[in-house]
C-alpha cells in the first residue's frame, strides 16, 4: 500500500525546497529552472537513490506539465504586446525551427559523426526556445513590447511543430517511417498545425462567451473555468490528431485577453499552477537523469551543438525569419541570443526514450548537459546584453494593474487598481484623473487604513484604489488610468463618442 503521509511529507518538501532555490536563483541571478532541476538529480539514483527511468511515464508527465505551461503563458500574455509580433513570431516559430534543424542536424551528421536520425533530432529537440524559461526570465526585463511579443509568441507557439517533427523522426529511427517520406511528413505536420490553431481559437471563442454570460459565486472558479477550458483545447486537438499544443497557447491568448470578470485573480492562479507544472517537470527530468552515466564524449557533442546553435544556426534562423519585416540588427542579436531552451528540450527526448530510439539514452544525457551549461551562459545574461543594445525600456515597469470584478444588478463594475513603483499617478490628485461620467474613486487602501478619499487627496505609491464604473465603461476608464500613469496629470483627454461619453487618448 502508498504510505500517504510518507508521499506528502517529500512532497512538501520538494515543493518548498523549490520554492526556496527559486527565491536564491532570483537574489543572485541563477535560473530557478535548473535549480529545480538539481533538487531531481540529488532525489535520484546518483545521490539518494531515488530509482526512476520509466520514459512513457516521464513522456506523459512532461507533456501535461507543458500543456499547463503553455496554458498559463496563453492566459498571461497581453494580446496588445505581441499583436504587431505575430507575423515575425509564426515565421521564426516555422521557418526558424526548420533552419535550426536542418543546420543542427547537418553539423551533428558531417561534424559530430552522428546517426543521420539520432542528429536530425538532436536539431529538432534543441531548435524551440523554452516557453518555461523566457516567461520566466523576458518578464523581469524591462524590453520593448516589440521584442517581448516577438519571443513570447514564438515560445507559445515553436513547440507545436517542433513536438510533430520529433514525434516522426522518432518514429522513422525506430523503422516505422511515414509512408510517402519527407513530403508527408512535411504535409502532415502543417496539417496538423493549422487544425490545431483553428480548434484552439473555436474552442477559445466559445469560452469566452460562456465566461461572459455565466455568474459564478467565487473568483477562483472563473479561474479554474479558464484554465480548465484551455486544457479541453488540448484534449480535444489530440483527439482528432491535431496539434493540441497550438490548441492550448491559442485558447488561452483569447480568453486570457476577453473582457473576463477577475482577470488579476485568474492571472495570479495560473502563474502558480505554472509554477508547480515547472517544478514538477524538472524535479521529475532530474530524476530521469543520471549524471554518474554521462562521459566525456557526451560533454564535447553537448558543447559543440551548443555553441554550433548559438552563435550559428539560431542567428541565421533569427536573420532569416525577420529579413523580411525590416527588424533592427540590435533587435535581431538580442533575439538571436534570447533563445533560451529550458524544459521543452528534455522533454522532448522522452519521445525518441520511449518510441525505442537506438542511442536515445545517449541523446537524453547530451541535451541535458546542453540545456544546463546554455541556459547559465544566457539566461543571467539578458538583461546585461539588453542594456549594452540600448534596448531596456523602464517605462513598461510603470503601467497599473487592473483587477474587475462584476456588480450584477447595477450594470457596473469594480476595478481594483494598485499603483506600483515609476507609475506617474503617484502624486495625482483624485479630482484630477478626470474619470468621466459616473464613475468614481469609491475607497484607498494605504498599508493598513482605509480611506474615503477628498478631491484634493493626493495617490501614493504602494497605494490600492477600488473604481466602481459603469460596465459600457469601463475600458474608457482603465485606458484614462493607463494613460496618466504613463503620461501624468496631463495625458491628453479627448470627447469623441456619438452619446456623448468621454473617449481618451494614452498619448500624454
Amino acid at each position: 500500500m502508498i504510505d500517504l503521509d510518507a508521499v506528502l511529507l517529500i512532497g512538501a518538501i520538494v515543493l518548498i525546497a523549490a520554492i526556496f532555490a527559486a527565491r536564491v536563483g532570483a537574489k543572485f541571478g541563477l535560473p530557478a529552472l535548473l535549480l529545480f532541476l538539481g533538487i531531481g538529480m540529488v532525489l535520484g539514483d546518483s545521490v539518494i537513490g531515488i530509482h526512476f527511468d520509466n520514459a512513457e511515464v516521464a513522456q506523459a508527465i512532461g507533456f501535461g506539465a507543458l500543456v499547463l505551461i503553455l496554458a498559463e503563458g496563453g492566459l498571461t500574455t497581453k494580446w496588445g504586446n505581441i499583436k504587431s509580433s505575430t507575423g515575425v513570431a509564426v515565421t521564426l516559430a516555422t521557418g526558424g525551427v526548420a533552419v535550426s534543424v536542418a543546420t543542427v542536424g547537418l553539423f551533428g551528421y558531417l561534424v559530430l559523426g552522428l546517426d543521420p536520425w539520432v542528429a536530425i533530432l538532436l536539431g529538432a529537440v534543441t531548435s524551440p526556445t523554452d516557453a518555461a524559461a523566457v516567461f520566466a526570465v523576458l518578464r523581469r526585463v524591462p524590453l520593448p513590447h516589440k521584442i517581448r511579443g516577438m519571443l513570447e509568441a514564438e515560445s507559445g507557439l515553436n513547440d507545436a511543430p517542433t513536438v510533430l517533427v520529433v514525434t516522426l523522426a522518432s518514429a522513422a529511427a525506430a523503422g516505422n517511417p511515414t509512408h510517402g517520406g519527407v513530403p508527408v511528413m512535411l504535409l502532415l505536420i502543417i496539417v496538423e498545425l493549422l487544425g490545431g490553431l483553428a480548434i484552439g481559437a473555436a474552442l477559445g471563442w466559445i469560452g469566452i462567451q460562456i465566461l461572459r454570460r455565466i455568474n459564478l459565486p467565487s473568483s477562483g472558479l472563473y479561474a479554474l473555468a479558464a484554465l480548465g477550458w484551455t486544457v479541453l483545447a488540448f484534449a480535444v486537438a489530440g483527439q482528432v490528431h491535431t496539434s493540441g499544443f497550438a490548441a492550448v497557447y491559442v485558447c488561452g491568448l483569447l480568453i486570457g485577453n476577453a473582457k473576463l470578470p477577475f482577470r488579476m485573480a485568474t492571472r495570479s492562479f495560473v502563474e502558480g499552477i505554472g509554477w508547480i507544472a515547472q517544478i514538477g517537470l524538472f524535479v521529475m527530468l532530474g530524476l530521469l537523469s543520471s549524471p554518474h552515466r554521462i562521459d566525456l564524449s557526451d560533454v564535447g557533442i553537448a558543447l559543440a551543438a551548443g555553441f554550433f546553435l548559438t552563435l550559428i544556426a539560431r542567428p541565421l534562423s533569427v536573420f532569416l525569419s525577420t529579413v523580411w519585416f525590416k527588424i533592427g540588427w540590435r533587435d535581431q542579436i538580442f533575439l538571436s541570443w534570447a533563445g533560451l531552451r529550458g524544459a521543452v528540450p528534455i522533454v522532448l527526448c522522452t519521445i525518441p526514450l520511449a518510441t525505442g530510439v537506438p542511442d536515445a539514452t545517449k541523446l537524453f544525457d547530451v541535451v541535458l548537459i546542453f540545456v544546463i551549461v546554455f541556459t547559465v551562459l544566457q539566461g543571467p545574461t539578458l538583461p546585461w546584453v539588453a542594456s549594452r543594445l540600448g534596448l531596456t525600456d523602464r517605462a513598461q515597469a510603470t503601467d497599473v494593474e487592473v483587477e474587475v470584478a462584476p456588480l450584477e444588478r447595477v450594470s457596473a463594475d469594480l476595478l481594483q487598481v494598485k499603483i506600483p513603483a515609476g507609475s506617474k499617478l503617484s502624486g495625482v490628485e483624485i479630482g484630477e484623473l478626470r474619470l468621466g461620467k459616473n464613475a468614481a474613486v469609491s475607497l484607498i487602501i494605504r498599508g493598513d487604513v482605509s480611506m474615503v478619499p477628498a478631491q484634493r487627496e493626493r495617490l501614493r505609491v504602494g497605494d490600492e484604489i477600488l473604481i466602481v464604473t459603469p460596465s459600457h465603461l469601463r475600458e474608457q476608464t482603465e485606458r484614462r488610468l493607463r494613460a496618466i500613469g504613463r503620461g501624468g496629470r496631463l495625458a491628453a483627454w479627448r470627447t469623441t463618442d456619438r452619446d456623448g461619453t468621454e473617449d481618451l487618448d494614452e498619448k500624454g
